[in-house]
């Protein structure tokens, strides 16, 4: 198995230690070449949503990754990766639009605002880490829930896509990643 890493800019290096201590393969992705390289997933990592999504415009890998994605890729989104993928953002217009759901940036506050905490993902206790996050407002038929924190959905997955609005490479708890994994496995 091989996961490909969006690494125009965040937390992609995180991913790829984490993917390590899973021993699977991973390659960072910078270029429209390194995107048309053969992978079974792909990670969007956290950072800055509209950064990223400049950067994947600048590139011309915008259209290549939606194509990617609606065609089947198992994608895992983290923070930013969520806001990436969602059909609705509060307050602008979507960027992939791929996930249906509603997502509000920042919406725990700023930098001050971020926090850890422990929660249910899943069914299973794990760490979380929150750093300038959003959530989950809304969700479209077929979404599913996997983890609210405080009444928040953090967590989500429809079909090929998963998304958590928390930081999940930022512990040693392999659960999120697994998880991904397991649906790549199954996909």
């Amino acid at each position: 198995m091989t996961v490909g890493i969006l690494a125009l800019q965040g937390a992609f290096i995180e991913h790829q230690q984490m993917l390590k201590t899973l021993y699977v393969n991973s390659f960072l992705i910078r270029t429209l070449d390194d995107l048309n390289q053969q992978m079974d997933g792909i990670i969007l990592p956290g950072g800055e949503s509209t950064a990223i999504f400049r950067l994947l415009n600048e590139l011309n890998m915008t259209h290549t990754l939606k194509q990617k994605i609606t065609d089947g890729l198992p994608v895992l989104g983290t923070c930013a990766g969520l806001i990436l993928l969602a059909e609705d953002v509060i307050g602008q217009s979507p960027l992939l639009g791929l996930l249906p759901v509603t997502v509000k940036r920042n919406a725990y506050g700023r930098q001050l605002g971020s926090f850890m905490t422990k929660d249910l993902f899943n069914g299973h206790m794990i760490p979380m880490t929150f750093i300038r996050a959003p959530y989950v407002t809304d969700v479209k038929k077929d979404v599913h829930i996997l983890s609210s924190v405080a009444g928040q959905i953090v967590a989500v997955r429809y079909q090929n896509m998963l998304a958590t609005a928390f930081h999940p490479e930022l512990s040693d708890d392999t659960t999120v990643l697994s998880y991904f994994l397991e649906m790549i496995k199954k996909i």
